[in-house]
C-alpha cells in the first residue's frame, strides 16, 4: 500500500488559492461540512456504540460545529489513518461520483439506514465522504 502521507507535489502558484477563497470541493464540486471527527483515548458522556467499526462516537448530536469524538477499540476495522488523525466530513449528492479519481482508505459501507460513507485521504488527512438518501418520514 503506498504510504499516504508522502509530501503532495506543489502546484504552479496560478492555481493556489487565496487566503479568501473557499476550497475547491465546496466553492465549485458542491460538497457540503457535515463534522470533525477528532480520535480520543478519553472517554466522552452519552457515547454511542457503533458495533460495526467498533468504536464510540459522541459530541455530534451538541456540538453547534459538528465537532465529533471518536474512540475506538484496539481490534477496529478502520484504518490506522483514520483512528489516529482528525477528519473532516463532508455531504455529497452522489457518492460514487464525488470517489471518481480518488483512491479509498476503505470501501463503501452504510454506517446506519439511508446513509453511506467512504474515507479518502489528502495530503495525508483523511476525509469522509457522505450520502444521505432519502427516506419516507
Amino acid at each position: 500500500m503506498p504510504d499516504i502521507r508522502r509530501a503532495v507535489p506543489c502546484p504552479s502558484t496560478a492555481s493556489l488559492r487565496k487566503d479568501h477563497e473557499l476550497p475547491e470541493v465546496t466553492a465549485r464540486a458542491g460538497w457540503r461540512y457535515h463534522h470533525l471527527g477528532i480520535p480520543t483515548q478519553i472517554p466522552h458522556p452519552a457515547e454511542k456504540y457503533l458495533a460495526d467499526f467498533r468504536m464510540f462516537v459522541s459530541g455530534f448530536e451538541t456540538s453547534p460545529y459538528g465537532i465529533e469524538w471518536m474512540r475506538f477499540e484496539e481490534n477496529s476495522p478502520l484504518p490506522e489513518l483514520v483512528r489516529t488523525v482528525p477528519h473532516v466530513a463532508f455531504l455529497v449528492d452522489n457518492l460514487e461520483s464525488a470517489l471518481e479519481g480518488k483512491s479509498l482508505l476503505s470501501g463503501i459501507s452504510a454506517p446506519s439506514e439511508g446513509v453511506r460513507i467512504a474515507m479518502i485521504a489528502d495530503n495525508g488527512a483523511p476525509v469522509e465522504l457522505m450520502e444521505f438518501r432519502k427516506t419516507q418520514e
